[in-house]
């Protein structure tokens, strides 16, 4: 019962073909998509069914309260953070834009020969260099300065 390499390899191809098709008719019974467009009315019916199976069962309800069980406390602290946070961008922004405006005209206040009045140090705004506000325009009075 000795059997040749041939005879090997013709099992291992039977065995592989009958793997393949195997494997097709499995993704034929599994392609939903397809299943939904060949019963479009049980499909709905099973889709409203399990809508309202989850909604009696209130899990939304129990992870809203999770929730709130888990940041209690938190969000004291976080909000006062944030606050300042948001505070100090504001200030920060407004001053930049309010150094930037005057920038502006005074480069206009120059372009036609009105007199400049320059800003003393006590209304001066804060230092944005980072924002890019107090770079100089360029050529044509117009461009906006980089960012980077």
């Amino acid at each position: 019962m000795a059997e040749t390499t041939a005879d090997v390899r013709r099992d291992i191809e039977m065995t592989r073909s009958r793997i393949s098709d195997t494997l097709e008719q499995l993704e034929h019974k599994l392609n939903v998509a397809q299943l939904v467009r060949d019963n479009p009315w049980p499909s709905l019916a099973l889709a409203f069914g399990a809508g309202v199976l989850l909604s009696g069962s209130r899990a939304d309800v129990k992870a809203a309260a999770a929730t709130v069980t888990a940041t209690k406390g938190a969000s004291g602290r976080l909000g006062t953070v944030l606050d300042d946070l948001v505070s100090h961008v504001v200030q920060t922004f407004q001053g930049a834009v309010e150094q930037r405006i005057e920038g502006l005209a005074g480069q206009v206040k120059q372009a036609i020969g009105a007199p400049s009045t320059p800003r003393t140090a006590a209304t001066s705004a804060p230092n944005n260099s980072s924002l890019g506000f107090n770079q100089q325009l360029g050529g044509d009075g117009m461009t906006a300065p980089r960012a980077d």
